[in-house]
């Protein structure tokens, strides 16, 4: 039996709410649902990852984007979301087709038990030809524990599900090598490493959390889980198909040739910083020629407040991300056993420990086109 094809949509704001009414765009919204409808019919499951409920709900709670705060975007969200769904809905079933609602947070990507439960709840839904909408919990999430934008969201959501393609549909066609009011911009058609064009990825849409940049992070973390990301416009008539059988014009981000696992992509691929440590050079060229574990002794120095089982970032000397990989411990217990060389980790902590701070099949070497997080500051000066 063929495995089936699955697409994971990225909507944002700027398509789905007038930037001045705030209130939906049903012409772009059955514009949308009729092309996912060819899309259906042709054997593809679809996954939508929508934005939208904040911007449709500031109006509701009578702010605007430019005066919402934290607060008034959460009770946004909270009135915003059941229009969202209410519009999808009704253009749903003019086609035919039922939708379900999946609201996530940071903690249903991070935890990998509830990352694991949230990927059998979607395929259930697809079994049973319902297209889930995923949006992040706004009314619940603070800037703190938030994902923080879509784009990098549905990237998360296309690797959990195993997609084939990520579309993300934005108010422009694609990438340029330069802000495309640049006369001189040119179109980019094809993109293996995104390294080279985040410098020309500045700003970010009046109503949306991200802008070009984020879009990028989210293909790169698509491509290293071996998902085809494509950015196109979605002010177009079948804005999906046409980028699907190559009719429009659309920035392909091609994916790595040799993908990571399921398990090392949900290690590489993370939404925030849990915590990070400082290796020596040897140590961290030796994570990068093959199996080896980080134990007490290569740990120069810790930073982040992390519990057992959260992922670290692991930089050398110099302050270059080298890897990412699963503690076996706490934060806590981490910097006793840093601060207390020379006396037995059994007895520091209370319990037999071979003081492997990350297992070998824990740890993720970065590769040179994955994009590396800047060293926090605190753990540069140390």
């Amino acid at each position: 039996m063929t495995k089936p094809k699955t697409i994971v949509v990225k909507i944002g704001s700027a398509l789905l709410a007038n930037q001045e009414l705030l209130t939906p765009r049903y012409g772009f919204l059955q514009r949308m649902m009729e092309d996912i409808t060819h899309l259906r019919s042709e054997g593809w499951n679809v996954i939508v990852c929508s934005s939208g409920s904040v911007a449709l709900g500031l109006r509701i709670i009578g702010e605007t984007p430019e005066s919402a705060g934290v607060s008034d975007k959460q009770a946004a969200a909270a009135c915003g979301m059941p229009l969202l769904l209410n519009a999808y809905k009704q253009v749903g079933h003019e086609f035919g087709f039922e939708i379900a609602q999946v609201l996530l947070t940071l903690g249903d990507f991070e935890d990998h038990r509830r990352f694991l439960n949230t990927r059998n709840t979607v395929h259930r839904l697809l079994e049973s030809g319902i297209m889930p909408i995923v949006n992040e919990n706004d009314t619940i999430t603070t800037e703190e524990i938030r994902v923080g934008d879509n784009d990098r969201l549905a990237a998360k959501v296309a690797q959990m599900v195993g997609a084939t393609d990520f579309i993300i549909l934005t108010g422009v066609d694609g990438l340029y090598d330069r802000n495309p009011d640049d006369p001189d911009a040119q179109f980019v058609a094809e993109v293996h490493d995104v390294n080279e064009y985040m410098d020309a990825t500045k700003g970010k849409s009046t109503l949306g959390t991200g802008g070009m940049a984020t879009k990028l992070q989210a293909a790169n973390m698509a491509q290293e889980a071996g998902v085809t990301t494509w950015i196109a416009q979605g002010e177009v008539d079948r804005p999906l198909s046409r980028v699907l059988d190559g009719t429009g014009r659309a920035t392909k981000v091609i994916p790595n040739p040799e993908p990571l696992s399921g398990w090392d992509s949900w290690i590489a691929n993370r939404l925030q910083m849990a915590g990070s440590i400082v290796v020596s050079e040897s140590v961290a060229a030796n994570i990068a020629n093959g199996d080896r574990a980080i134990r007490r002794s290569d740990v120069i120095s810790a930073d982040g407040d992390f519990t057992r089982g959260d992922v670290l970032h692991i930089y050398d000397n110099k302050g270059i991300e080298r890897a990412r990989g699963l503690s076996d411990f706490t934060s806590e217990e981490l910097r006793v056993m840093i601060n207390n060389p020379d006396t037995d980790a059994e007895q520091l902590l209370g319990y037999r420990t071979k003081g492997e701070i990350i297992r070998s099949n824990n740890l993720v070497a970065l590769d040179t086109r994955h994009l590396l997080w800047d060293a926090p500051a605190a753990l540069s000066e140390g």
